[in-house]
């Protein structure tokens, strides 16, 4: 198998909806990191309406909005700083473990970043964002069945949730050994980004035109 993959491009300062960077075709195994996290609850309902956030108050929205300030100009040691301070305030707010599990990861961390994101997901376990980028630590870990099973939580809150479908498709795909699963999340998020993906729409054709290896072919290989 070709191993062209599809990468989302991720500067720190891109942790935020506000600041989100562009998708960039590049090689597999693939994650699309989706970058709008934030503990407004105004973002938080936009994303997803059936999801009724905490209350954040006022402190908490200028902390956090501190620590986005940091990020943006590249200081990313105060910006951990800052949101692990609203979590020492605040650890209601899933939004805040969310960024700081994205700013561990970023640097390599990812038992932390996989500690920081469970506690997202038990703040605001409704929220299919923060399963997604759960999924994604594990998967960076090596924790390919947690990797599944968290993507499958995310999907089962927003089925429509494209990035989701992608990234589990690459985890059946390439770690899991699940082709025609795989095959159908890559369908289901072609199906779901109108604009089109022509490097996914290559792997959903392999994957078309991919023939089974039989058992006896496997023997004969080893």
């Amino acid at each position: 198998m070709r191993f062209a993959e599809r990468l989302t491009s991720l500067s720190m300062a891109a942790l935020l909806g506000a600041c989100a960077s562009a998708p960039a075709v590049v090689q597999k195994p693939v994650e699309v990191v989706q970058q709008a996290v934030s503990v407004a609850a105004a973002t938080v309902a936009a994303a997803v309406p059936a999801v009724a956030e905490v209350p954040v108050p006022p402190e908490a929205q200028r902390a956090f909005d501190a620590a986005c300030a940091h990020l943006r100009a590249g200081r990313h040691a105060d910006a951990e700083h800052g949101f692990r301070d609203v979590i020492a305030k605040h650890p209601e707010l899933g939004g805040a473990h969310a960024n700081l599990g994205l700013i561990l990861r970023n640097a390599g961390k990812h038992d932390e970043s996989i500690a920081a994101l469970e506690q997202a997901v038990k703040a605001s376990p409704a929220q299919p964002l923060f399963h997604n980028q759960l999924a994604i630590s594990y998967r960076h870990k090596g924790e390919f069945q947690k990797a599944r099973d968290a993507y499958e939580r995310a999907l089962a809150l927003d089925d429509s949730y494209a990035d989701a479908h992608l990234n589990l498709g690459v985890l059946l795909d390439l770690y899991l050994a699940d082709a025609p699963l795989a095959l159908a999340h890559y369908e289901r998020y072609v199906a779901l980004t109108p604009n089109g993906d022509a490097a996914v729409g290559k792997w959903v054709a392999d994957l078309r035109n991919r023939k089974p290896v039989s058992g006896a072919q496997t023997a004969k290989k080893e």
